[in-house]
């Protein structure tokens, strides 16, 4: 039992990495609600959550969630000692505090940009996320950590950006690094100084000296007309040892 609901987090973690760009360390957003039913369960969440989700977590909490533990007396004096030992994230009820669960749907916003995991016991937040693509869900059940299959809202979205209709969060993203990159702002103008020109240098072609234009060639010297053209003899003299020396030029 415990091989089969490994692989189908390791299924179910595949969906959220390839579909919503979820990376390590995962974010863990706990309520006390969660926290009480691993005390119950003698889980151990510290130890027993990487494990699960095979890979480096960082557990969190709010503040809104602390609050709500505080008020609600001893009962929950245990949850709230466990819950204090996370991370808390800043909210934006940090003046006038809210119920955990509206503060936790209100840290995931429309589509969780911050690629957040919630851990809760509580039926209102779990009927809350459905409604939101992209939010993996935690719960105790059976003295076990379980990863909820993704929402049909999730797998909607997904089948809408593979239809082309919809475009995914990490492609929202590259688009808009790539309009600042460029300097383009919402309306699809350009933003700043125009770019000026780099003089470049003149082309090398154009700086070769031009070749002089050869004046015509001048005719070939013929012999005038009654001049008859001298022939040159060649004699050789014969030495005493009758060798032939080298050959004298004679003009006739």
């Amino acid at each position: 039992m415990k091989i089969k609901r490994q692989k189908q987090a390791k299924k179910t973690l595949s969906f959220y990495k390839y579909n919503f760009s979820f990376r390590e360390p995962f974010q863990i957003l706990i309520d006390g609600t969660f926290c009480q039913a691993a005390l119950k369960n003698k889980i151990q969440i510290k130890e027993q959550m990487p494990k699960y989700l095979m890979g480096e977590v960082q557990l969190c909490t709010t503040s809104c969630a602390l609050k709500e533990l505080e008020t609600l007396g001893k009962e929950l004096y245990g949850a709230k000692i466990i819950l204090q030992r996370f991370q808390v994230r800043r909210c934006p009820h940090f003046k006038e505090p809210v119920p955990a669960s509206e503060c936790l749907l209100s840290m995931l916003g429309d589509t969780n940009p911050h690629h957040y995991f919630v851990a809760t016991q509580d039926h209102t937040v779990t009927t809350g996320l459905k409604k939101i693509p992209g939010v993996p869900l935690l719960y105790i059940i059976l003295n076990t950590i379980v990863l909820d299959k993704p929402c049909q809202t999730s797998l909607d979205h997904v089948q809408a950006v593979q239809l082309g209709e919809l475009v995914s969060p990490a492609q929202q993203q590259s688009i808009r690094s790539l309009k600042e990159e460029q300097g383009i702002g919402k309306d699809g103008e350009r933003r700043g100084k125009k770019r000026k020109r780099k003089q470049s240098n003149p082309n090398p072609l154009s700086c070769l000296k031009k070749k002089k234009k050869a004046g015509p060639t001048p005719p070939k010297k013929t012999a005038e007309q009654g001049e008859k053209r001298k022939r040159s003899r060649h004699k050789k003299r014969r030495t005493e040892g009758g060798d032939m020396s080298a050959p004298v030029v004679t003009n006739t």
